[in-house]
């Protein structure tokens, strides 16, 4: 049961944040919620020991601590800086935190230039009838949270649970 929610749960939260980030431009906080509450249940679930559960938590407090500076700088938004938190209890004080991360910088300067470029061809894309958000083009914010999420899709097959779940349907 476990492993069938460490398959799905994380995936899910992050396609639903990048999808409402996109057309809304805003990350529900039930999201991040929903993903440290389903962290904990997960691990402890899976036999996840506590010392392991804390090492977690304090790689979700350290890119808290970052993303707490960069909002009150006024760099990042505060459901970008939930999300990021959120995401990272998953990779714990691994390797993949570190790919977490560094994916996510990377689809977030795709993104924003993909974005900005977008920005400059509005009335093209609009007279074409191409369907995208139209607050792609009236808002001064970029979804970052579709760059976390493509981010989390391609660091989570090396997260510690789910290397624990792979190793149970192998063993």
């Amino acid at each position: 049961m476990s492993s069938a929610a460490i398959f799905i749960v994380f995936p899910l939260c992050l396609a639903f944040a990048a999808l409402s980030d996109l057309l809304t431009m805003t990350i529900p906080n039930r999201v991040p919620a929903i993903l440290l509450g389903a962290f904990l249940v997960i691990a402890l679930a899976s036999g996840v020991d506590f010392w392991q559960i804390g090492l977690h938590v304090v790689a979700a407090a350290a890119v808290f601590a970052v993303c707490f500076l960069l909002f009150a700088l006024n760099v990042m938004g505060g459901g970008d800086a939930k999300l990021l938190t959120a995401c990272a209890v998953w990779f714990g004080l691994t390797n993949a935190l570190v790919a977490f991360l560094i994916y996510v910088s990377l689809f977030g300067g795709l993104l924003t230039v993909a974005i900005l470029l977008l920005r400059t061809q509005e009335s093209r894309i609009l007279a074409a009838g191409i369907p995208l958000p139209r607050l792609l083009f009236t808002a001064k914010k970029i979804p970052y949270g579709i760059a976390i999420a493509l981010g989390g899709f391609a660091a989570y097959p090396t997260s510690p649970l789910m290397l624990q779940a792979f190793s149970q349907l192998n063993g």
